[in-house]
């Protein structure tokens, strides 16, 4: 049976998501979407920080190349200096979009970002994948997406992963790590037999995807090939994403949502909302930071 720790309590958060790991300040990051709020935590120490950002929703946070943190607030992505506690607006992929805000995103290892946009309704594909350079030229790489989720790249970059949360798809692409384009895009897992839909995904150092199914209390490793390898039910009926960090990467976090949680749902699973860990067993990789 597995064993999980509640490292950071639900309680004042809602929708805890995106976290990464940041091995010089050994210290796990994350954002909750709905309080447009930047969380910290140091595992071994148990030192929690948050901070709250000038906007209505935090979409993710990616480790910078020149320090700090990326962090998207609303339509726009900024730099963030945790020592400051201050933002610096960066880029806005999708100007003339008010409905729209940014959400999932990750860094390929050539320091390009990968991100996704969604209407604020999550409901309309309006949104789209978007691909930001370390210069800042952005690059729409394809729309008609409703919830951008699972962005994640093989160890090999070979392989980029994609999905959409509202089409419980996870799509896979082939990757030119050189060029930063994706192409042959194809269904890598059709979830809309499982009990959850995809959310957040991480990669590890076998080359197996780890994707969090929100609604469905589990995250789902999948080999390459796209076959289920293990199903881990997590003491949340709601994770949104995970990622590995600690000593060795051997720790797997798990973000989670409380937002529409009953008082007994919330009684039954008080981590909800917060951050949970485990031991699977393997290693995870090293997190490529944004040059931009």
């Amino acid at each position: 049976m597995t064993e999980f720790t509640v490292v950071a309590p639900g309680g004042a958060q809602q929708l805890s998501e995106a976290p990464v790991w940041c091995a010089q300040t050994r210290r796990l990051w994350w954002v909750d979407v709905v309080r447009a709020r930047l969380n910290s935590l140091d595992p071994s120490s148990g030192a929690f920080e948050a901070f709250d950002l000038p906007g209505k929703a935090a979409g993710c946070c990616v480790l910078r190349a020149a320090g700090g943190l990326a962090v998207a607030l609303d339509d726009a992505l900024h730099a963030f200096e945790p020592g400051a506690g201050s933002l610096t607006h960066l880029v806005a992929p999708e100007n003339g979009q008010p409905l729209n805000r940014l959400n999932d995103g990750k860094a390929d290892r050539r320091g390009r970002l990968w991100i996704g946009t969604m209407n604020t309704q999550a409901f309309e594909p309006d949104g789209g994948l978007y691909r930001i350079a370390p210069d800042l030229s952005v690059e729409k790489q394809f729309g008609d997406v409703i919830i951008p989720n699972s962005i994640a790249f093989s160890p090999d970059d070979r392989t980029f992963y994609f999905s959409d949360t509202r089409r419980f798809t996870i799509w896979a692409f082939d990757f030119d790590l050189a060029e930063g384009r994706i192409a042959n895009r194809r269904v890598f897992a059709d979830t809309s037999g499982h009990p959850g839909r995809p959310d957040g995904s991480t990669v590890d150092a076998e080359g197996f995807l780890w994707n969090a199914e929100i609604m469905g209390g589990r995250l789902v490793r999948y080999a390459p090939d796209g076959r289920i390898d293990r199903v881990v039910a997590v003491p949340v009926p709601r994770p949104t994403s995970c990622a590995f960090g600690g000593e060795g990467l051997e720790t797997l976090y798990v973000t989670s949502m409380s937002t529409g949680l009953s008082d007994a749902e919330l009684a039954g699973a008080p981590g909800s909302g917060g951050l949970i860990a485990f031991q699977p067993g393997v290693r995870g990789l090293p997190e490529p930071a944004f040059a931009g």
